[in-house]
């Protein structure tokens, strides 16, 4: 079980085993947010706490909608939107590594997506080569 909670500890996180595999994504919203992600089903993810949602407001059908902590404002999760839940169903959600204790993440692949050159089919490429979080 791997327990997570945002800065000043008013959202907390639960999921029930460590991820395969991390991503640190470049696109804008990824990298100005600060997230690393880890993806479970959304039925996995325990969350406690409020915390307000974001849809990028330049993409026509924003897929994600990010969510965070009101009070100190770290990145907690996202969720998929509506319309993509209608596309693809409700099968993923993700939730922010950076939240965790680093110890804790020791061992798993960290990988580095480049969504900035994603055209949103197919797989992505990447920016450099995986490490193992230490």
């Amino acid at each position: 079980m791997l327990k997570l909670s945002c800065l000043c500890g008013q959202v907390r996180i639960e999921i029930p085993k460590r991820p395969d595999f991390i991503n640190e994504c470049n696109c804008t919203l990824c990298s100005k947010s600060g997230a690393r992600w880890a993806y479970s089903h959304p039925s996995e993810v325990s969350v406690v706490g409020t915390t307000k949602g974001y849809s990028r407001e330049d993409k026509e059908d924003p897929a994600a909608e990010i969510h965070f902590c009101p009070n100190c404002g770290s990145t907690t999760h996202f969720n998929l939107t509506a319309s993509a839940v209608s596309k693809f169903g409700n099968v993923q959600m993700g939730v922010n590594m950076r939240l965790a204790d680093e110890k804790d993440l020791a061992g798993i692949e960290l990988r580095y997506p480049d969504g900035r050159a994603w055209s949103g089919k197919g797989a992505f490429g990447y920016v450099q080569e995986a490490r193992i979080i230490g």
